[in-house]
């Protein structure tokens, strides 16, 4: 592939996207060419206190309690069924008795009472509730669920499209929402607000749920998680958003009539796969379809977030427990100062990520627990065209503890407008069912030729691991005629770290941006072996980097195809990986230092090229 240098409409994007924060004491400036090593990080780690030190006012509101039981909310009886308690894991699940009132509309009049006297506390008391739509926030309200309230979502999807800002005809009733990270108009997620400020999503403590009833069966048998790929035979197959919809066009130039045979070519690739849900989506915003047109809702099978706030300021979200979510539990898109504090997050379904914070700009992650269908963190920022948010920059992770899921601090895969800045310390990536439902990968880095954009400034520092990771390779498929082989690495699972650039590349049928991934810096890893028939193992390899590969890249010639480049590794112990004779694989890499970096027992030190 031929390469080129970085023309000046990028270097401009990206020194733009580099502005420092107001507020903060310590600029990129600080990080400039002359600092030793070790300075540099000393001056990112005070930048990073920088941005908690933006959290020390807590967010105020009025002091007036408004409960919803004085708007009409009762509670009923819960009962347990038969249902999913994990994505393709039967057991039983708690859901509201038949008969059980619902409170949509009372919890709605609470919250509008609530903003129009200015704000306060809407209090939702001990006991289980019904709801059959969303709960939407308003500027100054905190929705305050009390010790032992237990709020159970309505699992009819119906429900998530009569209410939404925007009348869609016979998609219903729908709001601006973004999925995996492109806009559109579509069901409602379980709590949503859109361009408000100072709001609240808080609990008492653990005992305070909220439960979006993913794996609980509707009337017909179905559940939200069917949506993702049916499991059993039956009529509703199709209901799912791997299949070809029919009420997708047969071709994009039926919707963008100006497109070139060559342009067409390149959405639809070389299948019909383009008309399924999950692949329509980014190929409308590919096409440059406006969100307006983007419509789907009902007769589509996109599940909408648990938790999702759009275009807002100053956000809290602490001391309660999440359940069941239907897809991501918690995606702040476009906002500014999030707090994420002491929520417990215990959802197995599919792609259940915890906290997705996308686009977003300063935001604490901090005492969190993890429990995770999918990723535990996932910091996303755009794909395909939809980056006119930005990058996601400016986020610190502390304190938490990561038990199953894909990644625990992922970056990705969806950060076409990039990503920056981000810090993660003192945390304890448990994997506590390790035997059963391991943690994949540690830290975790994704992109690929599709989703592009840049990673950049990334710390890690002081963390734990006292069962390792998966022990398993999950091989990931290369295109074909990769100069990748065939299962031969393990982007998937088995690494500690991971940063992998060439993410699911047969998903994308446009990849024309290449990543630019730099300046990685992990120090304090410390690694526990489990025990296994062949002896202590902690992991299959300690590192797996896999830069960009050239030979997916299907747009204009030249590419600026750039390897990763300048990471460290420093003072970390990776325990003793099965791959033994292979503790790291390299592909297209520049500039990897490993300093005092034991795997296995022995001690490295070397600046590693590939």
């Amino acid at each position: 592939m031929t390469t080129r240098h970085p023309n000046p409409q990028r270097r401009s994007l990206l020194r733009a996207a580099s502005a420092s924060v107001a507020g903060l004491a310590v600029g990129p400036q600080a990080l400039a060419a002359g600092a030793t090593a070790s300075t540099a990080i000393e001056q990112a780690w005070a930048r990073a206190q920088g941005i908690m030190d933006q959290f020390k006012k807590p967010l105020v509101f009025r002091k007036q309690d408004f409960l919803v039981t004085a708007y009409g909310a009762e509670p009923c009886k819960a009962i347990m069924v038969e249902g999913f308690v994990a994505h393709h894991e039967l057991g039983q699940v708690s859901t509201p008795a038949p008969g059980a009132k619902d409170c949509y509309a009372a919890i709605a009049a609470a919250i509008a009472a609530c903003s129009a006297a200015g704000g306060g506390r809407v209090v939702i008391p001990a006991g289980s509730w019904l709801v059959k739509g969303p709960i939407v926030l308003k500027s100054n309200v905190n929705v305050h669920l009390a010790k032992g309230a237990h709020v159970y979502f309505s699992n009819d999807p119906d429900d998530f499209a009569k209410y939404g800002e925007f009348d869609c005809g016979a998609s219903g009733k729908l709001v601006i929402s973004r999925w995996q990270a492109n806009d559109c108009l579509n069901y409602s997620p379980m709590v949503y607000a859109y361009n408000q400020t100072n709001i609240a999503l808080t609990g008492e403590d653990w005992t305070s749920i909220l439960d979006g009833q993913g794996g609980v069966p509707q009337a017909n048998g179905d559940t939200w998680w069917d949506w993702k790929g049916k499991r059993k035979a039956g009529p509703n197959q199709h209901q799912a958003q791997t299949v070809v919809n029919p009420r997708t066009p047969a071709s994009i130039k039926d919707i963008v009539p100006g497109l070139t045979p060559a342009q067409v070519a390149l959405l639809e690739g070389t299948s019909d796969r383009w008309r399924t849900d999950e692949v329509f989506l980014p190929t409308l915003s590919e096409a440059g379809v406006p969100v307006a047109k983007r419509i789907f809702g009902r007769g589509h099978y996109l599940r909408p977030c648990m938790v999702e706030f759009i275009s807002c300021t100053d956000v809290l979200m602490q001391g309660y427990q999440i359940n069941q979510a239907p897809f991501w539990l918690h995606h702040p898109v476009n906002c500014n100062k999030v707090e994420f504090r002491n929520v417990h997050l215990d959802s197995m379904g599919p792609n259940s990520d915890g906290f997705d914070p996308e686009a977003c700009n300063t935001v604490l992650v901090d005492g969190c627990t993890f429990n995770s269908g999918d990723d535990c963190i996932a910091i996303k920022a755009g794909k395909n065209r939809d980056t006119q948010y930005g990058p996601t920059q400016n986020v610190v992770i502390q304190n938490c503890i990561m038990n199953s899921g894909h990644g625990g601090v992922t970056l990705g895969s969806e950060m076409s407008g990039g990503i920056q800045h981000v810090y993660a310390q003192n945390i304890e990536f448990r994997n506590a069912n390790w035997a059963t439902d391991p943690l994949n990968t540690a830290i975790r880095m994704k992109t690929n030729m599709n989703r592009g954009g840049f990673l950049r400034h990334f710390y890690v520092r002081n963390v734990t691991m006292p069962n390792g990771v998966n022990l398993k390779p999950q091989f990931y498929k290369p295109l074909p005629g990769s100069p990748i082989p065939q299962k031969s690495v393990g982007s998937s699972a088995g690494a500690v770290v991971t940063i992998d650039c060439d993410y699911d590349p047969n998903a994308d049928n446009v990849r024309t941006r290449p990543p630019a991934v730099e300046n990685i810096h992990i120090s304090g890893v410390k690694v526990g072996n489990v025990a296994t028939k062949d002896g202590p193992r902690s992991c299959y390899q300690a590192i797996l980097l896999l830069g960009p590969v050239a030979f997916d890249y299907n747009g204009p010639q030249p590419a600026e195809i750039f390897p990763i480049r300048d990471v460290t590794i420093t003072d970390c112990d990776f325990g003793t990986p099965v791959n033994a004779a292979q503790p790291w694989y390299l592909y297209n890499v520049r500039n990897v230092k490993l300093s005092n970096v034991t795997i296995a027992g022995k001690v490295h030190n070397a600046t590693l090229s590939a």
